[in-house]
């Protein structure tokens, strides 16, 4: 079998735009040869010195707290449970559009889902976690700059923020996405490739 290459994904799991591409990697993975490695960012994090609305701001509040649950898994059962427990957190929360003040249901069921002990979500309220979170978010940010978002990908010598994309591509077509992505991120000089959206996350 051929050597798969690391790819490697910060997200945080309130992010729609990050969970499609995260569906999109795995679907990278099934037709080119490539592992992903997940990694921990926070949006509240990223914004919390920044200019940005205050409702924006109100709907980050929360945002922290399923990070920090991550973090308390990956403490104790290392970081090959974030990719799992990254799934069942975003099928619930954005397939199944499940409001914030059903969170800690949430996040007890995602990780009853992958086989971890529910005790793990009283993280959500532990700021004990931050400074981890804030290390993981910070690896990531450096490769990128503080004026992007979630996710990031670090592929070889590249990285980048994005793609941004809905639907989420499949199969084939996920790969030569990838395929250019990858080319372009490896470009010397290389920053910008940008359009508006004109449709919202789509989840199917």
């Amino acid at each position: 079998m051929t050597d798969r290459a690391q790819a490697d994904f910060w997200f945080d799991p309130f992010c729609p735009w990050a969970w499609l591409t995260s569906r999109w990697m795995l679907e990278v993975e099934k037709v080119r040869p490539v592992e992903i490695h997940w990694h921990i960012m926070s949006l509240y994090m990223l914004n919390e010195h920044k200019d940005i609305p205050q409702s924006y701001r109100e709907r980050l509040v929360r945002s922290i707290e399923p990070v920090r649950v991550l973090a308390a898994a990956s403490a104790e059962h290392g970081d090959v449970v974030l990719g799992p427990l990254y799934t069942e957190l975003g099928l619930r929360i954005h397939n199944e559009g499940r409001p914030q003040s059903e969170l800690h249901q949430t996040v007890e069921q995602s990780l009853q889902a992958v086989g971890l002990d529910r005790r793990l979500a009283d993280a959500m309220l532990d700021p004990g976690f931050d400074d981890a979170v804030r290390r993981s978010h910070e690896a990531g940010i450096a490769l990128v700059g503080d004026d992007v978002g979630t996710p990031i990908v670090a592929y070889g010598e590249a990285a980048f923020f994005g793609p941004v994309i809905s639907p989420a591509p499949k199969g084939e077509d996920a790969g030569r996405l990838w395929d250019g992505v990858t080319l372009v991120a490896a470009t010397d000089g290389f920053f910008e490739l940008k359009r508006s959206r004109t449709r919202k996350p789509i989840f199917d």
